[in-house]
């Protein structure tokens, strides 16, 4: 095994991370990138994303920026982790062995527990077994939480509940929503829209999970390039990150965006042009939050009744975001990360005197 430190001058996409190190091991073909954005609030907590880079650059940018997004939804949720994220330059299909994830145990081992790995694109429970046999810090087991697909999903529909009450004034019944993503987080969302009654349009670059939705729930499937574009209520990104750049806003219709995927905005700046065209977006890191508490649930010992209780209130942290968004006509995104950098930057780790988002009421 190969280590080699990655310093911040190398990537405009580092800010202020902590460490981040690129392991290679020439016998088992692993080639892994891990970020610890911070360890500010506990141990850095994030999923290892398997995907085949076309470059290392794109990799590094991908888990800088994945890392950073962890630490601010950590600090949302009201958990007491850090933000961190591993990436493998790897196609899942084919290039994905039980002896590159014992690998990537042995990587996660030597942080010695600052970094706590899980489940992302291209990994499932059984990856995470392998990566156990070699290390402690990881979560997602088969024997435990296994995928946690349904929690992340089941977050996103109740925050796109609140936001068609919010700004459209009527539940999803009836409403048109476009699922870009149907794997396991867009597959049990378009589950859950289906069960309301939404109409549901799907698409994903691998064609027979859009087939798959249109069986189990008469989705109507349209190709990946044109799905953002269509006349619908509401845009659901639920695959890779990027979707929401100066182009795409552009041709968007819907009035509202909320899904699971992670960094759906291409660039900081691109939840101002969403507010300029009065489009609702729900920022990525607080509706998708359920699967890291999940995670945590493992890593923490929570109840996986307390798990639930604190997903059934994602709805009213995102009311505050909206409601602060309108009064204070800033973009969504913006007001997010200040309520995040608010607690992950307070002088105290441990504050009583002020509630943390999910302390707030639930909704009912």
């Amino acid at each position: 095994m190969q280590t080699i430190e990655i310093g911040a001058a190398s990537r405009p996409e580092f800010d202020g991370h902590e460490q981040v190190r690129f392991h290679t091991d020439e016998q088992t073909g692993l080639r892994a990138i891990v970020a610890i954005h911070s360890t500010r609030l506990g141990p850095a907590a994030g999923g290892c994303r398997i995907y085949p880079y076309q470059t290392d650059a794109e990799a590094i940018a991908d888990a800088l920026r994945l890392s950073k997004g962890m630490s601010y939804k950590n600090a949302l949720a009201g958990l007491p982790l850090g933000g961190g994220k591993a990436v493998i330059i790897a196609d899942p299909r084919s290039g994905k062995t039980p002896a590159m994830m014992r690998a990537f145990g042995r990587a996660v081992e030597t942080y010695s527990g600052r970094y706590i790995t899980a489940e992302d694109v291209g990994c499932v429970a059984s990856d995470m077994d392998a990566v156990a046999t070699e290390t402690l810090h990881v979560a997602g087991l088969s024997a435990r939480v296994g995928d946690p697909s349904p929690y992340t999903a089941r977050g996103v529909f109740l925050c796109m509940r609140l936001a068609a009450r919010e700004r459209l004034g009527r539940d999803l019944a009836g409403l048109k929503v476009a699922v870009k993503g149907v794997g396991h987080v867009g597959l049990e969302l378009c589950r859950l829209l289906a069960a309301t009654g939404a109409s549901l349009v799907v698409a994903d670059v691998r064609a027979e999970n859009a087939r798959r939705a249109a069986e189990l729930f008469a989705a109507d499937v349209v190709a990946t390039e044109e799905i953002a574009s269509l006349d619908v209520d509401i845009f659901a990104p639920c695959a890779l990150g990027g979707d929401l750049n100066a182009a795409a806003t552009d041709r968007l219709r819907a009035r509202i965006v909320c899904g699971g995927a992670n960094n759906q905005l291409l660039t900081a700046g691109d939840d101002r042009l969403l507010l300029a065209r009065n489009i609702t977006y729900c920022p990525d890191y607080l509706v998708n939050a359920g699967g890291i508490l999940a995670i945590a649930g493992e890593v923490l010992s929570y109840e996986d009744e307390d798990v639930r209780a604190r997903i059934e209130a994602f709805p009213d942290v995102l009311r505050e975001v909206l409601h602060r968004s309108k009064k204070e006509q800033r973009p969504t995104g913006e007001i997010a990360d200040d309520m995040a950098q608010a607690i992950l930057y307070r002088p105290s780790r441990i504050d009583r005197s002020s509630p943390t988002p999910l302390d707030l009421p639930r909704s009912s």
